[in-house]
């Protein structure tokens, strides 16, 4: 059944076009070409960003960041394994999956740092990439306050997860 849910959508928008007199058609092309304007308008900041975080990433600057910030966040309960995960996930969720899959593959699933890295999965968003995304995508050169309100979130979030984790799963 859920195998139809889309042809059965797609062919009900039609008929509700056709009875009301919409040139489906023309309002598909339409759409297709808002679509494609929207992705020439956020190609540039997508490519630029992902190939920022590529590069961070092969440097092995993420990890030599980790290890600096590790005894800071370990003092404030965030396992060290966890720290790739959450200087990660703001930039990027398929990076940041396969981090916390590492994660939970070397350390185990039931333990502090993949009970850790899965709350932190599951409680933060890449703020940085969605407003690299929406801002290029609007075309708004200043974002101001939501890249720092974005980052003390995705903090609060990768405090709180930790602390959960603690108190609530252990």
């Amino acid at each position: 059944m859920t195998a139809l849910l889309i042809p059965l959508l797609a062919a009900g928008v039609m008929v509700y076009g056709l009875f009301h007199g919409c040139d489906v058609y023309a309002a598909f092309l339409k759409g297709v070409r808002q679509g494609l304007d929207t992705l020439l308008s956020i190609f540039p900041a997508l490519l630029a960003m992902l190939t920022a975080l590529c590069m961070l990433r092969a440097s092995g600057a993420v990890e030599a960041l980790s290890q600096a910030l590790a005894p800071l966040t370990e003092a404030l309960g965030i396992p060290a394994p966890c720290l790739p995960l959450a200087l990660l996930r703001p930039f990027s969720g398929s990076g940041a999956l396969s981090i916390g899959s590492d994660i939970i593959r070397s350390q185990g699933p039931d333990s502090l740092a993949g009970l850790t890295a899965a709350v932190m999965l599951g409680s933060s968003e890449t703020s940085i990439y969605c407003i690299a995304l929406y801002s290029a995508a609007l075309g708004i050169k200043n974002t101001r306050w939501a890249l720092p309100a974005a980052l003390a979130g995705d903090l609060a979030a990768f405090f709180l997860s930790a602390l959960s984790v603690r108190l609530f799963l252990l």
